[in-house]
Formats: C-alpha cells, sequence, structure tokens
C-alpha cells in the first residue's frame, strides 16, 4: 500500500482502566517518532472531543510527563460514552468528523476502548472509504471486562483481576480475625461476563480463596446460594462470596434490579446494590454478622496494584496499532495471542478485523465453571494467572504515586 503522510489522532472511550494510558502512550509515543505522521492529537473525552474541535497537541507535551502515562491511571485525555448513529441512518456525525479531518489533515485514527469503541471504528473507517477520504483506522482495546472478540485477553483485565485477587486475599485475612463468624459477600464488576469475578479464585493461590464465586454465565438460585452460604457458614464458622454485578435469574432479570426476590422467601426491598441486598438476605437465613462490600471503581483505578505484564501488553498494542496502520493496515483491531504451553506465558499481538469485532460479547468458558455454578475450576486459574505477574515500578512524590500532568494545549 502507498505511503501516508498526515497527522494522526487518539481517543479514548468507555470505562477508564489502570492501563489505558500505557496504551495511549503507545500510540503518541510511537506516532510522534514516526516521520509519515506529520501531527499528534489527542481527543477530549473521546469521539465527543472530534465532533467538538477540541483536540489536544501531543507534541506539546513534555517527553518525561508523557512517560508517566504508563502508571497513571484512568482515562487521561477523557472519555465519553458517546454512540454515533449508522451513518445510512443519520450521517451528522460523520460529516462533521470529516470536517474536523480536514481541517488538521488527520489521516490516521485510533480509538481505545472496549466494544462500542470498536463499533465507532468500525463506523467512522466504513464512513471514510464510502466519501473516498484516504484514512487509516485501528481499534487498540482495553476493558477490564474482558468481553472483546478475539484476543486472547484484553489490556486492563489483568490490572483490575490482580486487584480484586488481592482484595479478596485481604479481606479473607481480615474476616477471620475474631473468634465470631462472618459471612463476606464481595460484590465484583461485570454485568454480562464474569472474568472479574472469577478472578477473585486466584486468591486462592496464597491460600485465600473465596468459598463461593458466582459469575452471570450461570443462572442464579437464590434458594442453592442461600444453602451453601449456610452449609459452609455452619462448617467454618465463616464464608466469603465473590459475585458478580451480572448475575441474573434463570428468567433474565437481574438480582440487582429485583425489587424483592421471587424465590428467596423473605420479600426484602431492595436496599443498595447488590452486595448490600444479598447480604440482607444471608443475614435474615442465617443470622450471621454480615458485610457486603462492593469494590466499584477501585478495581479500574488501582494502579499501585496493576500487573507490569499488562502494562507492557497495554503499551505493545498502542505501538503495534501505529506501526500497523503507517504499513499500511486499516479496519483492525489490535489484539493477543498468547500460548501457556508447559506453564510458559508467550504473547504476540495478532490484528482482528473491526466488523467480527464490534459489539460482540465473550464469555467465560462454561468449561472453567465448576459443577455447581458456585466458583470456577483449574482451567481459569491457568489461564488468568500469568496475566497478573509484574509488579508496577511507578514513580512517587512524597510517598504518593506521580502521575502525568499534561499542559493539554488546544491544537489550533
Amino acid at each position: 500500500m502507498a505511503q501516508l503522510k498526515g497527522a494522526c489522532v487518539i481517543g479514548q472511550s468507555g470505562g477508564p482502566t489502570s492501563v489505558i494510558n500505557a496504551s495511549a502512550y503507545g500510540v503518541i509515543r510511537t506516532a510522534l517518532d514516526c516521520p509519515d505522521i506529520t501531527a499528534v492529537y489527542g481527543m477530549a473525552h473521546g469521539i465527543k472531543g472530534m465532533l467538538n474541535d477540541q483536540l489536544y497537541d501531543m507534541g506539546q507535551e513534555d517527553a518525561k510527563e508523557l512517560e508517566l502515562l504508563l502508571n497513571t491511571p484512568s482515562s487521561e485525555l477523557g472519555s465519553c460514552r458517546y454512540k454515533i448513529a449508522d451513518p445510512d441512518v443519520d450521517d451528522t456525525d460523520y460529516k462533521r468528523i470529516l470536517e474536523i479531518f480536514k481541517k488538521y489533515d488527520i489521516r490516521y485514527f485510533f480509538y481505545n476502548g472496549g466494544n462500542d469503541s470498536m463499533d465507532t471504528c468500525n463506523k467512522v473507517s466504513k464512513y471514510m472509504k464510502k466519501v473516498g477520504y484516504e484514512c487509516r483506522v485501528m481499534g487498540v482495546p482495553k476493558t477490564i471486562d474482558n468481553d472483546l472478540f478475539g484476543t486472547d485477553h484484553c489490556p486492563g483485565f489483568a490490572s483490575a483481576a490482580k486487584y480484586i485477587a488481592t482484595s479478596c486475599a485481604e479481606v479473607y485475612k481480615d474476616g477471620r480475625v475474631y473468634d465470631t463468624g462472618m459471612v463476606t459477600v464481595i460484590e465484583i464488576m461485570g454485568r454480562h461476563a464474569g472474568w472479574l469475578a472469577g478472578a477473585a479464585a486466584l486468591a486462592g493461590v496464597v491460600g485465600c480463596a473465596p468459598d463461593l464465586v458466582y459469575l452471570p454465565e450461570v443462572n442464579f438460585d437464590m434458594d442453592k446460594f442461600l444453602a451453601d452460604v449456610d452449609a459452609i457458614y455452619k462448617k467454618n464458622g465463616n464464608c466469603i462470596v465473590a459475585v458478580s454485578e451480572g448475575i441474573h435469574y434463570a428468567d433474565g432479570s437481574f438480582v440487582s434490579e429485583a425489587k424483592t426476590s421471587a424465590t428467596d422467601g423473605f420479600g426484602h426491598a431492595q436496599l443498595g446494590g447488590l452486595a448490600a441486598l444479598l447480604a440482607n438476605v444471608v443475614k435474615e437465613k442465617t443470622g450471621a454478622k454480615v458485610r457486603g462490600i462492593e469494590l466499584s471503581l477501585l478495581q479500574r483505578c488501582g494502579a499501585h496494584l496493576a500487573s507490569q505484564t499488562d502494562i507492557d501488553e497495554s503499551f505493545l498494542a498502542g505501538k503495534t496499532a501505529v506501526e500497523a496502520a503507517v504499513a499500511g493496515e486499516t479496519d483492525k483491531m489490535v489484539g493477543f495471542e498468547c500460548s501457556r504451553e508447559g506453564g510458559k506465558y508467550t504473547c504476540k499481538t495478532k490484528l482482528f478485523n473491526l466488523s467480527d469485532v464490534a459489539n460482540f460479547e465473550k464469555k467465560v468458558p462454561l468449561e472453567w465453571i465448576n459443577e455447581e455454578g458456585n466458583g470456577v475450576n483449574q482451567g481459569f486459574i491457568d489461564y488468568a494467572l500469568p496475566l497478573i505477574q509484574g509488579e508496577n515500578h511507578r514513580a512517587t512524590e512524597n510517598g504518593l504515586p506521580r502521575f502525568a500532568r499534561l499542559k493539554k494545549v488546544l491544537a489550533k
């Protein structure tokens, strides 16, 4: 394919992660060093920044501050949750994007996000081809949910998994301090895919496994749940439950959204999130001291527990996106192809068609969930354990993490 000279732009979209900026740095640093790329811009708050003509000139940033993006959590350029329409239905946004592309001579478009972001990439790419504007479009994956099609895993998942496993191990130790028993329910992100909840089982590697793990891949039965908890509590005097926020009944309704449960026998109104709801039901059933814990945003911003493997691979994803685009690739998402044979983990990048990736959710394989539907097996552990290896060697200042401080100079 012919050489293409012009500017590039990168945006971040959807929920942030503790390593999404490592991918952004992979794009920005590689693009700044590329002779075919004449300028590097960052969208302020994802595609909204493009539509609003709010682009940061990344060439104005200090190189050392940019490097600190490797260990800076959240989306430093700003994120959004904006779903552009199908261009065949409404092409208003696309005409505006094309206008901004022409204004800044943007020939490379990189979007760093999850399922919806890959859908945005796909739509932008198809529209630009339709109107005859040459632009190479690449998706750079991120999502702690680990649910993107094709890739072995998603940048961001490993660090969230490490945070979850570590937190569960720490809660395990705390929950056994007193000579009186306790049931602890830990609510973990993951609305449709249970990768994050499954990661709680990694705490078992250090002898601190939760007793029960519930994923949305399996229908939830409140009566069976209560029986499982009650049996473990009576036997051990303690019980730790890790549960995905997306668990649902056989009819598809989310447990967290139920006003009253049709199966729990107590008819309690929902008092809060899922952890609070289940904690109330367990307390009524067992009479035990019960705590409901929601890890919430800490799962995706806990950069102090980021996996170095995750940081390195996230940077690699961004770097590969630029190199592939300059080499002529377009309409692709960078993903990972990995091997764990013989206990040795290897990872290399692989390109996937955006049309295959967009709006498709990858679930935890059922063969990695136990027959009782209340835990994961060794297959899941073998898959996830290599991903959480390595410690984050972050810069600090006065004993606290030193994050990137970008100037965010608007392009003119």
